[in-house]
């Protein structure tokens, strides 16, 4: 049906005969020529409808819409001088058409403009509702092109290293990994449920008990969570795993995965080795596991400064074993007033969304002096004051911003102020304009974390991550003393305050991993029940190995500078979990539910 694609024309073309299809972009009618901008995925090119060139043709052009489907057929020839366009590729050229054939027209009203001349902001929920016509777009078509060579660029070089892609299953067994698990009935197997995964964990984990060594899975992933901007229902992951490596050679590779995927996509050169926190670190530093390193605001830790000064509060939750950390901000007196940080000011809201009572403060002036509270500044003694200001850095100008309280909700609440204030203050440049790579891996992080709301320890990742050799110890009796407080083999890669990945080393002892479950309060007898094959195959000769998952979904967003993944995904859900364009999830017949075994106990809550 067509010779060239309307993005692939060029000067050198010039006096050839062509057959393009694509959609009318818009169409300009200029003292009795027509001039058509025609575009399909490879670009856009200019036809060039003149009436002498047949009556009939040009009164199809006359008639067409945007998003109409047409094919030309035509003769290339080059612009007059004072008609080139240097911003399109194709702008040196146009086609004087000779037939135009109308594929599809367009049979009603378009939902909102699809032309690359006239692209507007327009509402989520209309796009998603009418994806089909989004993903014409330039944008939307530029991040799936994107998002494939993303894809592209991993495979090859997984591929160079001697990895190997393995499909693993869809529908398996549900098990305990932190998440909601999507379930589906079983219809021959009646009463009982396959789960979707939530990741390949322990399919990888048996690759490797197989012998494989070094797997890799474009893996779908499935889970019923609370949705925000950068989470799905169904996700994507670059799923990698190997044996007989150690921490650092995984690191090691993983580094040069993400930079040649870098090279490839934008021409990046990456600056290696990636810089490494602990956990400890990070959450001393940043209040958070993931840290945006862009720029400065560091938290610190001014807990042994106030703990016995006269203001309560500082004091008080110190005592209690909490903390007293700041947030040094420079210009901060000029950027930021009064109003801004107490009860109904952004920032004040932004520390109260985190779970914090509010923010105390501190401005620096000239020669030392201080403006804040009086129940501050009467109970902060000179020598404090000094030592306080010595310790934050503070010059003249200086904003100090407090938080105090449980060491977590400060370190929630500052995060969550420093982030802000960065956007604020200009310190990070907009997503779609920036530049800065900030790669970062965190290490060391704890094995587990105490879930007060269950009273029990809860894995930090999962509960298949290996413990710290140090910290494990080498008695077997004495593991479920030593395992508590274990630091584990993982590790997270972040980028600019978001995190791409994460993985560690893999428990391949099936007593240590029984230890571990039961660490996290899942009885021997249920432990077995579950994960019972896992066990009989870690006794089967399994090697050393570990590994480590991207969010494919996420690098696509951050390549692409969006701010949500949905504008990486061709058809997403909602934050909801709802396809707009198809309707799903909807009702099903009686029937259905009758042969899976299965009844529906929903009902329509009463707004009045």
């Amino acid at each position: 049906m067509r010779s060239h694609g309307c993005g692939d024309l060029r000067h050198d073309a010039s006096g050839q005969a062509v057959q393009l299809c694509g959609w009318v972009d818009r169409c300009r009618d200029h003292g009795g020529v027509i001039f058509i901008d025609l575009r399909d995925r490879s670009g856009t090119v200019q036809i060039t409808v003149d009436p002498d060139n047949g009556a009939a043709m040009f009164a199809v052009a006359e008639h067409l819409r945007n998003e109409t489907v047409v094919q030309v057929e035509g003769t290339v020839r080059e612009r007059p001088a004072d008609a080139i366009n240097d911003k399109l590729a194709t702008g040196r050229i146009e086609v004087l058409a000779s037939a135009i054939t109308v594929l599809n027209a367009v049979k009603g009203n378009l939902p909102f403009p699809v032309s690359v001349h006239d692209e507007e902001n327009t509402r989520e929920e209309l796009r998603l509702r009418h994806r089909y016509l989004d993903l014409r777009r330039e944008r939307m078509n530029g991040n799936l092109r994107l998002r494939a060579q993303t894809i592209q660029a991993a495979r090859r070089f997984l591929e160079d290293q001697g990895f190997i892609e393995v499909e693993t299953p869809v529908l398996t067994r549900s098990t305990p990994e932190g998440a909601r698990d999507y379930l589906v009935p079983s219809r021959v197997c009646g009463g009982e449920w396959f789960a979707l995964p939530q990741s390949p964990q322990l399919f990888k984990q048996l690759l490797m008990v197989g012998g494989i060594e070094r797997y890799y899975q474009v893996a779908r992933c499935f889970r019923d969570e609370d949705l925000r901007a950068d989470r799905q229902p169904e996700f994507t992951q670059l799923d990698i795993e190997m044996s007989f490596m150690g921490q650092e050679e995984i690191l090691e590779l993983n580094e040069a995965l993400i930079a040649n995927i870098w090279q490839a996509v934008k021409g990046v050169e990456l600056p290696r080795p990636f810089p490494r926190l602990t956990w400890h670190e990070a959450m001393e530093r940043y209040g958070t596991d993931r840290p945006d390193t862009r720029y400065g605001l560091e938290l610190t830790d001014a807990s042994d400064i106030v703990a016995d000064m006269g203001f309560k509060v500082f004091s008080g939750a110190v005592a209690a074993g909490g903390a007293v950390k700041c947030i040094a901000v420079p210009g901060g007196n000029d950027a930021i007033s009064n109003v801004r940080i107490k009860p109904g000011g952004d920032v004040f809201s932004e520390a109260q969304a985190a779970g914090a009572g509010g923010l105390a403060f501190i401005r620096v002036r000239e020669g030392g002096e201080i403006d804040t509270i009086g129940a501050i500044k009467d109970n902060l003694s000179e020598a404090t004051k000094a030592e306080l200001l010595a310790r934050t850095g503070a010059q003249p100008g200086t904003l100090l911003l407090f938080g105090a309280g449980d060491t977590a909700t400060v370190n929630k609440a500052l995060d969550r102020v420093r982030q802000f204030l960065a956007r604020e203050l200009g310190l990070v440049p907009a997503d779609r304009d920036n530049d800065q790579w900030n790669f970062l891996w965190v290490v060391d992080f704890p094995m587990f974390e105490f879930n007060a709301g269950e009273n029990r320890l809860e894995a930090l990742h999962h509960p298949f991550c290996a413990p710290n050799a140090n910290d494990l110890g080498t008695d077997p009796a004495a593991w479920a003393t030593t395992l508590p407080t274990a630091r584990a083999q993982a590790y997270d890669l972040v980028l600019n305050g978001l995190e791409l990945g994460g993985g560690s080393l893999r428990i391949h002892d099936s007593a240590l991993q029984r230890q571990v479950l039961q660490t996290i309060g899942l009885p021997l007898e249920e432990a077995n029940q579950q994960f019972g094959f896992l066990m009989d195959a870690l006794d089967m000769g399994a090697p050393p190995h570990g590994g480590l998952a991207f969010g494919v979904d996420r690098i696509v967003m951050l390549l692409a500078g969006e701010e949500s993944i949905r504008d990486t995904i061709a058809f997403p859900k909602t934050q909801q979990a709802r396809c707009l364009m198809t309707g799903a999830p909807g009702g099903v017949a009686t029937k259905q539910l009758d042969e899976l075994h299965v009844a529906s106990t929903w009902v329509e809550e009463d707004d009045s």
